[in-house]
């Protein structure tokens, strides 16, 4: 952010206003504004590089005790669930969908969006995750597989095939288990979005597109057996590989993590029909 924008925005909060509603009070507004930053430029609304800590405090205390006409309580709420592919597109899905859905996802006390990892810290944090702004949500777009099949050694991430994925697929199979469990009893439509593909080549952490297969058909299972939606983005996202997804790299171009939350709002609007 540019420093004229920081001093426009700090002059705002202490300069008060001179206008007067027609009732003659004074209208409780604070109007900030920053320079060449769009909504997914900043961290708090889930941008997976970018890193704006001031920004993000801004976010926290002009959030706190009030309601954006995006997230009027009369809308259906949304939340999202996942890792660091979830956290690209989510900033997409709030801005298209703002108009129709009140659209969540967990956040550190800083604001970031929070990273929800592999299936041991779904089963860690899933009730803290469901109770988000009060939870009581409409619907729920999960994810968990990409992380878990990456490999480990000692608990930190290795880039040989020989060590072992953090979760072993049997157990990814039982922790998945329990997350889905947990989010049943919500009473929500649940939308289970299988994992993206990994990509040719060498990567760091070890990770290869044969487990995602295997991941996915373990989840495909546990959702078919309880009756879940399936986002499928593996498969819509495989042939476009060279199209959306960085080189080297389970990430995605800006453009794709777009086109992939187009295919996120239209699970979603299948599930609310």
């Amino acid at each position: 952010m540019k420093l004229s924008s920081i001093l426009l925005a700090a002059s705002l909060l202490i300069i008060p206003l001179r206008a007067e509603s027609i009732t003659g009070k004074r209208p409780n507004i604070i109007f900030i504004l920053t320079d060449d930053q769009g909504f997914g430029d900043v961290s708090a609304n889930g941008n997976p590089i970018l890193q704006t800590p001031n920004v993000n405090r801004l976010h926290v205390l002009c959030s706190a005790g009030s309601i954006s006409a995006a997230d009027s309580p009369v809308k259906k709420r949304l939340l999202i669930l996942g890792d660091s592919i979830s956290i690209g597109y989510t900033p997409f899905v709030r801005k298209m969908l703002a108009n129709e859905l009140s659209v969540h996802r967990p956040r550190t006390d800083d604001g970031k969006a929070e990273n929800c990892s592999g299936t041991k810290s779904g089963v860690a944090n899933i009730d803290r995750w469901l109770l988000i702004d009060g939870g009581k949500w409409d619907v729920i777009h999960f994810n968990w597989g990409l992380h878990d099949l990456k490999h480990e050694v000692h608990g930190k991430t290795s880039e040989r095939a020989t060590d072992p994925p953090q979760s072993s697929v049997e157990a990814y199979e039982k922790q998945i288990r329990e997350i889905v469990g947990k989010l049943k009893s919500t009473g929500a439509k649940l939308i289970f979005a299988t994992t993206t593909p990994v990509p040719d080549g060498k990567l760091y952490p070890y990770r290869a597109d044969a487990d995602v297969v295997r991941y996915n058909e373990v989840a495909l299972r546990v959702m078919k057996e309880n009756g879940i939606a399936v986002d499928d983005l593996y498969a819509f996202v495989k042939p476009r590989v060279a199209e959306l997804q960085l080189p080297a790299n389970v990430h995605f171009l800006p453009d794709g993590y777009k086109i992939i939350a187009n295919q996120v709002i239209k699970s979603i609007k299948e599930a609310l029909k």
